[in-house]
């Protein structure tokens, strides 16, 4: 059975995020989830820069759940929020990073889902149409949406919600006319629903909350029975060293504690690739 058998479940939004969250959750834990609608969480920081996000995104997640639980009396609560910046890897590639909290007052426990990859988070400083044309089909527009301002990126004149080519081009030509230097700034929109690259990151972060979700304690009961660290040292096939390829997960509980180390591999040895000995 569900811990979360007919549990009532706040969720803040406004963005959208609801279509693909809620219906995941809810079929598979049984549960009911009140979308909070009335609270504005772009206070809490936009994509546009216009408002700053005062906190890291865990924290700000964490606040938008509270808020939630507030407004609707409940001791569960869910939110989600995203990030973008380079690739961890090179350093070129646009990545999104996802993270969805569930706060459970009665139990004194959070769990935390999370899905990164590469994300549709992309600009252009032009002053000519053709070359705003081709970004628009780079990106994807009209499905991801795209934001123009005059001059620069930090120009408080933000246009948002461009959802036609007709309308695209129209806004394109009237930013050029007042600004400045001539020049727009366009920007992928990286709101929720207007950034379907992000909308699909967002349903893989909830598949990860679900699973973490129902995995429970062995000891109490409690969910969110994860792995808190990782072991490497599969021993190679050629030397029998230890390699950078992780065989033991050790799991946790929040409430009461216990702790067990669980073998994540089904692999006996790891590839002489990895090993620092027999591949310095």
């Amino acid at each position: 059975m569900s811990y979360y058998l007919k549990k009532h479940i706040a969720f803040i939004t406004k963005h959208g995020k609801e279509a693909v969250i809620i219906p995941v959750l809810e079929k598979n834990l049984q549960c009911y989830i009140t979308h909070v609608k009335h609270y504005d969480t772009d206070q809490q920081g936009t994509f546009t820069r216009d408002i700053e996000r005062v906190d890291n995104q865990l924290n700000t997640a964490r606040h938008k759940a509270r808020i939630g639980m507030e407004m609707s009396g409940l001791n569960l609560g869910l939110a989600s929020e995203g990030a973008f910046g380079p690739d961890p890897f090179t350093g070129l590639i646009p990545w999104n990073r996802e993270i969805i909290v569930l706060i459970d007052n009665e139990t004194k426990t959070e769990i935390i889902g999370e899905a990164q990859g590469p994300g549709n988070h992309q600009h252009l400083i032009t002053s000519n149409w053709s070359e705003a044309l081709t970004f628009g089909k780079k990106v994807g527009f009209p499905d991801q949406l795209i934001i123009i301002r005059p001059d620069h990126e930090s120009d408080n004149r933000i246009i948002k919600n461009i959802t036609s080519w007709d309308l695209y081009e129209k806004i394109f030509h009237d930013v050029i006319n007042n600004s400045t230097t001539g020049y727009a700034f366009i920007e992928t929109d990286g709101r929720a629903y207007a950034n379907p690259k992000r909308m699909e990151m967002i349903a893989k972060a909830t598949k990860d909350l679900l699973i973490k979700m129902q995995s429970c304690c062995p000891d109490c009961g409690t969910p969110g029975f994860t792995v808190i660290e990782r072991f490497p040292g599969l021993p190679c096939k050629n030397c029998n060293g230890p390699t950078k390829i992780f065989y033991m997960d050790l799991y946790a509980c929040q409430k009461c504690g216990e702790h067990r180390e669980i073998r994540c591999t089904d692999q006996e040895w790891a590839d002489p690739l990895y090993c620092d000995f027999c591949n310095p």
